[in-house]
């Protein structure tokens, strides 16, 4: 009998890719997991991870059976999932993945749920993030989509709204501020400054689209930034045609959990700024 800890833990290694990740997620010591995994291989008989002296990647047994990990993980979350709907529990703790922006606008009704153990922490790589939901160390990941793309395989995503891209700071400003090549609002920016026949300042670029927005509201040059991301700035914008979308993520086994339903519905009733 296969142990379900065990898998477990195989299920996380597939997820986030290295033992130290996994000893991370779980708050054991990479020994630790790596003596599970160890045990788990007898346990299966044959050999799940390749191991080198500074890493492990899975063999095609490993890869197999962490596909029956997850079936297996998703069922027994379906099943306590329904078990707490039929009791209409919506108690619980529920770890929350949001992309900075979104967190200052959430989080003043995320304080007002009375059911579930909150605890909201902040990405700024979507990618991880989701990594991070499908190993279950997150519950809900709440991401950005610059672009339109079908939904992550496994997961099942809820659209919470429609935020605007505009042009924050005056239109003639000299300087324009953008985020790293590498961040996806970065594309976008370029794209609606090409338009106004504008470059960005390559002396900086800044991560973070709060960071922008505090340089644009002290006066320092304009950007390209989402309306959510100028909550709190007072700053001249001019509207444009490119928005972002912005998605709550959920494992399919834990959708119908009552908790992971009342933070959802918290997510959804947060006011998109105007």
């Amino acid at each position: 009998m296969l142990d379900l800890h065990r898998l477990t833990l195989l299920h996380r290694f597939a997820a986030l890719g290295s033992i130290a990740a996994v000893a991370a997620a779980t708050g054991y010591s990479a020994s630790a997991v790596s003596q599970q995994l160890a045990v788990l291989e007898r346990e299966a008989g044959v050999a799940l991870l390749e191991r080198t002296a500074r890493s492990a990647t899975l063999t095609e047994a490993g890869r197999r059976l962490a596909g029956h990990a997850a079936t297996v993980l998703d069922a027994v979350e379906a099943a306590e999932a329904d078990l707490a709907r039929a009791a209409d529990d919506t108690s619980g703790r529920i770890v929350i993945s949001t992309i900075p922006t979104v967190a200052v606008a959430v989080a003043p009704r995320l304080v007002e749920l009375s059911g579930p153990r909150v605890v909201l922490r902040q990405h700024t790589d979507d990618t991880q993030a989701l990594d991070r939901l499908r190993a279950r160390e997150v519950d809900i990941a709440v991401i950005d989509t610059w672009r339109d793309a079908p939904p992550p395989p496994g997961l099942v995503r809820t659209r919470l709204m429609v935020d605007p891209v505009v042009i924050a700071g005056p239109v003639d400003h000299s300087t324009w501020l953008v985020a790293p090549d590498d961040q996806p609002s970065r594309r976008v920016a370029e794209e609606v400054m090409a338009e106004l026949g504008v470059r960005p300042d390559s002396r900086w670029e800044f991560m973070g689209l709060a960071t922008i927005a505090g340089l644009v509201a002290a006066g320092v040059g304009a950007a390209v930034l989402p309306r959510l991301a100028l909550r709190h700035a007072d700053v001249p914008v001019t509207p444009t045609d490119r928005s972002r979308s912005i998605d709550a993520v959920v494992r399919a086994g834990s959708r119908t959990r009552p908790a992971v339903g009342a933070v959802l519905a918290a997510l959804a009733a947060v006011p998109s700024v105007p």
